[in-house]
């Protein structure tokens, strides 16, 4: 039990700490646009920040969100699998729900997509190239993420250990927890689409 709080836990802070960086607050601050939390949906992630019309900063607002995700996965990974694992879990909670942000954060799908890549590169692009193609069929980005971490999850099946395997897997129902109201849209057609522009 104690190498496990020692071994796992810390992995699972550092994972935590270091997903817990709220970028797309960070960016849109630094370029004088305010709380991002005021526009749109509220959420701090690259969708929300698109629908600020600065392209460039949602698209840096993705990339940094998916690299926490990784560089947590991958600064661990070289001294135990089970401590990656435990990094990625640690990195999607921690934006989701970042303490310096009252515990508010964001949906997490960047960061998901981050760890995915992290932990076998084959789960990453299956929960990419899913993302993609539906995105571009549909246009609805909340639809193309509820079916691209899925596609990554059965992909681990593949990839990992059980142990990976059922981690990667539980990061799929916390993210379409996060997802609920996007999901309650969908259903009732009334989900905003890629690239249009939400009321602050």
């Amino acid at each position: 039990m104690q190498w496990y709080l020692v071994h796992l836990g810390a992995p699972l802070a550092f994972g935590y700490l270091l997903g817990s960086i709220p970028f797309g607050l960070l960016l849109t601050r630094a370029a004088g646009l305010g709380d991002i939390r005021k526009v749109g949906s509220g959420n701090i992630g690259a969708t929300n920040v698109l629908r600020t019309g600065h392209k460039g900063l949602a698209a840096a607002t993705l990339l940094l969100d998916a690299l926490k995700g990784l560089v947590a996965v991958l600064a661990v990974a070289w001294l135990a699998p089970l401590m990656a694992i435990a990094a990625a879990l640690g990195a999607v909670i921690g934006h989701m729900f970042p303490v310096w942000l009252s515990f508010r954060g964001g949906k997490g799908v960047a960061t998901t997509l981050g760890v995915m890549w992290g932990l076998a590169w084959p789960i990453g692009a299956a929960a990419c190239a899913t993302w993609l193609l539906l995105a571009v069929l549909f246009r609805y980005s909340s639809l193309a993420a509820l079916v691209g971490v899925a596609a990554g999850a059965v992909a681990a099946w593949f990839v990992l250990d059980v142990r990976g395997a059922i981690v990667v897997t539980l990061l799929v129902p916390l993210v379409w927890m996060r997802h609920h109201e996007n999901i309650a849209r969908l259903l009732a057609g009334t989900e905003t689409k890629i690239g249009q522009s939400a009321k602050a």
